[in-house]
């Protein structure tokens, strides 16, 4: 069986001039003419119009691409999604909005997260809340201790029963949060949750503490350095004649060889299972997060190291035969990036990309999971990190036991990462911001939080990893056959 297929790149090269007024900054290597053709596409606003590609799941088992603020878009499928008003029917004699006021039961609240443990100093606060006459409003209480608690307006999610809010600035210390719930009646039964202590620690950066549910990284390492962010472009039908443009997360891995680096991701980063083709015009930024300009641009000079043009990707043919989520098992691939013509900014550096940025070894043998230890210092506490499309250009990460979702995905219950982490490497276990890769960050459902990462260990991503790192240049995508 052919063992490759088309490269898309959907235009025809031309020769570029890459002067800037940073150009002192720049690598005075020379830039191969269709990677300079890929910098120069990504211009401010394709990058500002990028989507992150987050890939969830419905109560129904149904696949969505969850787009920014919340909306669902079916994804290899015409079913819409459920109607974010989804919470358990009115009763008849509550008369709904401003009508009788028989109904005495206040709101239901349940499933708070953090549900205790440490936050660094951003973290996404929810909640579940039900009611039979509907909820008009949830508001988050959070104090510091010692402190005056402060008050926030959370939003209901697409699900219709999740009350969200992404919450920043925090301090160290010792804080507490509670919830209260506002039904729809004439009346306006109220709900007080009891006062739920946690930790915020914004120096630790994943060292020490319980659970962190999403919080800046802050604690340098290879992982600062070897992820970075992937940006790429995807066809919007069947017929290809649209392309839109993502943003996914992504780590060099150690490879062993020379000429080349390697870039474990996600597979939905790589190549689209729904319209059947691999991505094109693929740029990879590492260390995105201290670029000296306010968010993501098209400066390259401006990132620490600056950007490198992939050649081609790698992903199991499993992956491409199927469509998501029926292909979750196999959500892992790899892009490779040319040692030489690939390389824009970052004089300082070589123009390889390993060599540049470091690289993090990939765990093939099983991670430790549900040990029955909690804690940071359990064998299966695991940090997963990935760039967030919210709160860019930040580099955020969660980070708890390692739990089993089916029997083909790892998971963390209450990891809250945003759009754009997709690809992000999970390591366990992780130490001076180091560790090995034992899986990515690949979907989360539509109703709850949690991340799912595909299983690398017992598996075929060696044999796709292997094929990443000895597959000749002049592939135009490489599907791989493997056991």
């Amino acid at each position: 069986m052919n063992r490759s297929t088309a490269w898309r790149a959907g235009c025809a090269c031309v020769i570029v001039s890459l002067w800037s007024p940073h150009a002192a900054a720049q690598t005075s290597a020379p830039l191969d003419i269709e990677k300079a053709r890929v910098i120069e596409h990504w211009t401010s606003a394709r990058k500002a119009n990028a989507l992150p590609r987050d890939l969830v799941i419905d109560p129904r088992g149904l696949g969505y691409l969850r787009r920014p603020g919340g909306a669902l878009e079916p994804y290899g499928h015409r079913i819409a999604a459920l109607a974010a008003a989804s919470e358990p029917t009115p009763s008849p004699f509550a008369k709904g909005p401003g009508g009788g006021t028989s109904d005495k039961t206040p709101p239901s609240i349940s499933e708070m997260n953090p549900s205790g443990g440490t936050i660094g100093a951003s973290s996404t606060f929810s909640a579940k809340v039900t009611d039979a006459s509907g909820v008009k409003s949830v508001t988050f209480n959070v104090q510091k201790s010692g402190g005056v608690a402060q008050s926030f307006a959370a939003s209901r999610s697409a699900d219709g029963v999740t009350w969200s809010v992404g919450l920043q600035g925090f301090t160290d210390g010792q804080w507490s949060w509670q919830v209260v719930a506002r039904d729809t009646t004439r009346s306006g039964n109220t709900a007080t949750s009891a006062a739920v202590p946690f930790t915020v620690a914004t120096t630790t950066g994943g060292a020490g503490g319980g659970t962190v549910t999403n919080a800046a990284w802050t604690g340098g390492g290879l992982v600062q350095t070897a992820a970075g962010r992937i940006y790429f472009e995807m066809p919007g039908n069947a017929q290809q004649t649209t392309w839109y443009g993502y943003v996914c997360s992504g780590t060099v891995a150690t490879d062993g060889t020379s000429g080349r680096s390697v870039i474990l991701t996600a597979a939905h980063c790589v190549y689209d299972d729904a319209n059947k083709a691999f991505a094109r015009n693929v740029m990879f930024i590492p260390d995105q997060a201290h670029t000296s300009g306010t968010r993501t641009d098209r400066d390259c000079s401006n990132d620490p190291m600056g950007c490198w043009v992939a050649s081609f990707g790698v992903v199991d043919r499993n992956w491409t035969m199927r469509t998501f989520p029926d292909n979750i098992a196999w959500d892992y691939a790899f892009y490779v990036v040319a040692d030489t013509g690939a390389h824009q900014g970052g004089a300082a550096y070589p123009s390889a990309l390993d060599a540049a940025a470091g690289s993090l070894a990939v765990s093939f043998a099983a991670p430790n999971v549900n040990d029955g230890t909690a804690g940071a210092g359990s064998p299966d506490f695991t940090a997963a990190l990935g760039y967030s499309y919210s709160e860019d250009p930040k580099f955020m990460y969660c980070a708890e036991d390692m739990k089993t979702q089916g029997s083909v995905n790892w998971w963390l219950a209450s990891c809250g990462l945003s759009g754009g982490s997709s690809g992000g490497p999970w390591l366990q276990p992780i130490s001076g911001g180091s560790g090995p890769i034992v899986s990515v960050n690949s979907w989360g459902y539509t109703n709850q939080p949690g991340m799912a990462g595909p299983k690398l260990s017992g598996t075929s991503a060696s044999c796709v990893f292997a094929l990443a790192k000895g597959t000749a240049f002049g592939s135009t995508g490489m599907i791989a056959d493997c056991p």
